[in-house]
C-alpha cells in the first residue's frame, strides 16, 4: 500500500469508527444539548478538543510511519513507534475514551460518562483479545520490545537509553 492509499483508507476508517463512537453516539445521545454548570463545560470542551486532535495526530501517524491504515483490513506495514506512541501505545483509544467522556461533561449526562466507561472496557479487551496478539504475529520481537518499553494505557516518559 502507497500512502496515498493510506490516508485514503486511514479518511474512510477516521470517519466510519471514532466518527460514529465518538461522534454520531454522543449526538444521538445528548442532542449536543446539555446544562452543565460552566466550569463543566469548558472542562468537557477541552478534554473534548484534546481527544480530537489525539486522533488526529494519531490517524497521521499510521499513514506516515506505518504506511496503512488502523483498520484491521489494511494494516500498516511498519510496526506505528513515533510521536504519541513514544508514550502510550494505545492512543487512539484513549482519545476516543477521552472525547466521549469529554462530551459527557460538556453537556453534562451520565449515561454518556456510563457509555465512555464501557468503551474502555471494550477496547481493553479488543486490544488484549485481538490487536496484542496479532501485532506480536506480525512484528514478532520488535513488538515485544516496543511493549516491553511502552505502556498501554497510561501515558510516561520513554525511558532514556543514556546510562547515569
Amino acid at each position: 500500500m502507497d500512502r496515498t492509499r493510506a490516508a485514503a483508507g486511514s479518511s474512510l476508517f477516521f470517519a466510519v469508527a471514532p466518527g460514529v463512537v465518538a461522534g454520531l453516539i454522543p449526538y444521538l445521545m445528548t442532542g449536543w444539548e446539555g446544562d452543565a454548570p460552566i466550569a463543566l463545560r469548558v472542562l468537557g470542551a477541552l478534554v473534548t478538543a484534546a481527544g480530537a486532535a489525539v486522533l488526529i495526530h494519531a490517524f497521521a501517524r499510521f499513514v506516515r510511519e506505518g504506511v496503512g491504515t488502523p483498520a484491521p483490513v489494511a494494516p500498516t506495514q511498519h510496526l506505528v513507534v513515533g510521536g504519541l506512541y513514544r508514550y502510550i501505545r494505545n492512543p487512539m483509544y484513549v482519545a476516543v475514551v477521552a472525547c466521549a467522556a469529554g462530551q459527557a461533561a460538556l453537556f453534562g449526562d451520565v449515561a454518556l460518562l456510563v457509555y465512555a466507561a464501557g468503551l474502555l472496557v471494550l477496547f481493553v479487551a479488543f486490544v488484549k483479545g485481538y490487536e496484542e496478539p496479532t501485532l506480536r504475529e506480525q512484528f514478532g520481537a520488535e513488538y515485544d520490545a516496543y511493549g516491553g518499553q511502552v505502556p498501554g494505557w497510561w501515558p510516561r516518559r520513554p525511558r532514556s537509553h543514556r546510562s547515569g
